[in-house]
């Protein structure tokens, strides 16, 4: 019987020589890097990033507003691609604004509100424009606005020409005299896209010397002050017209003319719509 081993058993050296002969095996993760390469590479990615935005705004033709506001869902000013250098861009300070391929009219300020923009300037030079212009555009918005820049002088004659065909076209003439008015309109307009009549309507207060004030104060030559003078008189508005010429004139401010007036509203029919005071 032989006392060889039926297994070969390697020695150290030979174990030492095969780990020095084998191939790298491929690593699958990175190492972990020291705090100065991570700082390193982010400095890297932000040079990479501040270069990729430095050559997009040198390749946006819009002008860059300073301190514009972010642009929020649904409540931008949509611009045409053709006013994009329109100086007026830079005095809308107080919405967003965004252009937009997709629009006809040069601004919309609304769901149901468009804007065509004329320069005066413009119109000596190309008179045919804005008739074109206000053709491709009719029908298209509830709320249509002419914004006409008056930039030249002796404009009367034009402006009487851009309102008739303002009319004619179903649309709303309004005048500027400066960029900076003209960028106010159409922040206005956006900012009240959604605002009801009440705001700019006269507000008329529910106690009885508000009521009795506004009715009186219609009367000519009648003002708040008199009317404070009759009530603390007489103590009520039916007193008031019951009281007799004499009791009338006793009452300071009231003279015999203002006296007639007064008591003239009393005696005539009261009218529908009626505009002048009497």
């Amino acid at each position: 019987m032989s006392n060889e081993s039926p297994w070969k058993i390697p020695s150290i050296e030979e174990i030492e020589k095969q780990q020095t002969n084998k191939p790298t095996s491929t690593l699958f993760f990175k190492p972990k890097q020291s705090t100065n390469d991570t700082l390193n590479n982010n400095n890297n990615d932000n040079t990479i990033i501040a270069q990729q935005t430095n050559h997009h705004h040198h390749h946006n033709n819009r002008p860059v507003v300073e301190n514009r506001p972010k642009r929020t869902i649904g409540n931008a000013i949509l611009v045409n691609p053709i006013q994009q250098k329109n100086p007026i861009l830079k005095f809308i300070r107080n919405v967003p604004y965004e252009p937009s391929d997709t629009i006809k009219m040069d601004y919309v300020v609304g769901q149901t509100t468009g804007v065509i923009y004329l320069s005066l300037r413009y119109h000596r030079l190309y008179p045919n424009y804005i008739y074109d212009r206000l053709n491709s555009v009719k029908n298209l918005y509830v709320t249509r606005i002419l914004l006409v820049f008056v930039d030249a002088e002796n404009y009367h004659d034009a402006i009487r020409e851009i309102n008739r065909v303002a009319i004619l076209s179903e649309f709303t003439l309004v005048l500027c005299w400066s960029m900076e008015e003209a960028g106010r309109y159409l922040e206005t307009f956006k900012a009240f896209e959604n605002m009801g009549a009440d705001l700019i309507r006269e507000k008329v207060e529910n106690d009885y010397l508000a009521k009795v004030t506004d009715c009186l104060t219609n009367v000519r030559s009648v003002n708040k002050t008199d009317v404070l003078t009759l009530l603390s008189t007489f103590g009520s508005l039916k007193r008031v017209m019951e009281a007799s010429t004499e009791e009338l004139s006793v009452c300071p401010g009231f003279g015999e003319q203002k006296v007639k007036r007064l008591q003239r509203v009393w005696k005539q029919p009261f009218l529908m719509n009626k505009k002048r005071k009497t």
